[in-house]
């Protein structure tokens, strides 16, 4: 049964998501770090080229990612690129200096003339913690504090701020202040009303990440965030939405180069928290009409983010693109696909009436 439409945004934008995935080469091997690295690189000219709007890298420190410093890898991408916006997907706040997230994403900002973003959460994985020496029984008030901190500092003037976690401010500023005077930052949910909530009351657009389940079970929430920011008077802000996917010319060639590094990818992640290993029911499941996968042909993919953007009010969408050991060929030649068109297919379903 298809879900009511709730409404199509106004000025639709489109993006892609990577966390550097290791991929392989023509020989099956899996590259190097510093390859996935470059390959990102690549990926995201190659998005600017086509003329999408976003492109976010992932904080990660474990072995089958490639970046663990987004800020450089935007920088990077920020002198090859004139027009594509430069975010995160998503900073890990709790374990970094919410000082510092702010310097450096602030320099970004300076050296893309306007182009950062940075999105915070607490990310999916918790390496960094015991990497950066802080304990897990605190991981929620650091969030919560550190973010905190971070709304002082996107006001640009001397921060008074005071918490548990570390000393407190006194006048200081955070350098350098943005040309705009305003650092662009999200806030990134996996799907608790406390989390939307909380965006909501710092002001701060959202973006929710669907990896699992329907879209159409964050409705509630985008709901919920929308209320909430009247209630702190804030105006109406842009929700996002982060998804994994992968375009072919049809949808068995799609499913073809995707299932099994996705499935290899989602299995090895689940024997690490004692899940059981991941199967093809459990993909093809993902794969309906209004399930979490957007994988398929163009028209597949684009009716598809299509009624996700309708449904959730979406102002952006932001495709995972990646996944495991996915070669890069193949994700070049879905991300050429998607820009090329998904993304007009969709402008044009979201032009027509509901």
């Amino acid at each position: 049964m298809a879900l009511e439409v709730l409404g199509t945004p106004q000025t639709p934008t489109f993006g892609l998501d990577t966390f550097g995935d290791r991929g392989t080469d023509s020989d099956g091997n899996v590259v190097t770090h510093a390859e996935a690295a470059r390959q990102v690189v690549e990926e995201a000219v190659l998005a600017d080229e086509l003329g999408l709007d976003f492109i976010g890298v992932g904080e990660h420190h474990r072995d089958d990612f490639a970046i663990s410093s987004p800020d450089v890898v935007l920088a990077a991408i920020a002198a090859r690129t004139r027009r594509i916006r430069l975010g995160t997907s998503v900073t890990v706040l709790s374990s970094d200096d919410p000082v510092r997230v702010f310097e450096r994403f602030a320099t970004l900002d300076a050296l893309s003339h306007g182009r950062a973003e940075v999105t915070l959460g607490r990310g999916s994985f918790t390496e960094s913690f015991p990497l950066f020496g802080l304990r897990l029984e605190d991981y929620e008030v650091l969030f919560a504090e550190k973010l905190d901190l971070f709304a002082e500092l996107l006001r640009e003037e001397p921060v008074h701020w005071t918490g548990s976690t570390r000393l407190p401010l006194d006048g200081q500023r955070a350098y350098p202040p943005t040309e705009s005077g305003r650092l662009t930052a999200w806030i990134g949910v996996g799907g608790t009303p406390q989390s939307v909530v909380r965006a909501a009351s710092y002001g701060l657009p959202l973006v929710v990440a669907v990896i699992g389940g329907s879209p159409a079970r964050f409705a509630p929430l985008v709901d919920l965030y929308h209320q909430a920011l009247a209630e702190y008077g804030h105006e109406t802000l842009p929700v996002s939405m982060h998804s994994p996917g992968h375009v072919a010319a049809t949808d068995e060639e799609a499913v073809e180069q995707h299932f099994r590094h996705h499935a290899r990818q989602f299995t090895q992640i689940g024997r690490e928290r004692g899940w059981p290993p991941f199967t093809r029911e459990a993909y093809d499941a993902m794969l309906a009409p209004e399930g979490s996968l957007f994988v398929g042909s163009p028209q597949t993919v684009a009716n598809k983010i299509a009624w996700a953007m309708r449904t959730l009010r979406l102002s952006r969408f932001q495709l995972k693109y990646t996944v495991g050991t996915q070669p890069n060929a193949d994700r070049m030649s879905s991300l050429r696909l998607y820009a090329e068109e998904v993304v007009p297919r969709v402008r044009e379903l979201l032009a027509q009436p509901s």
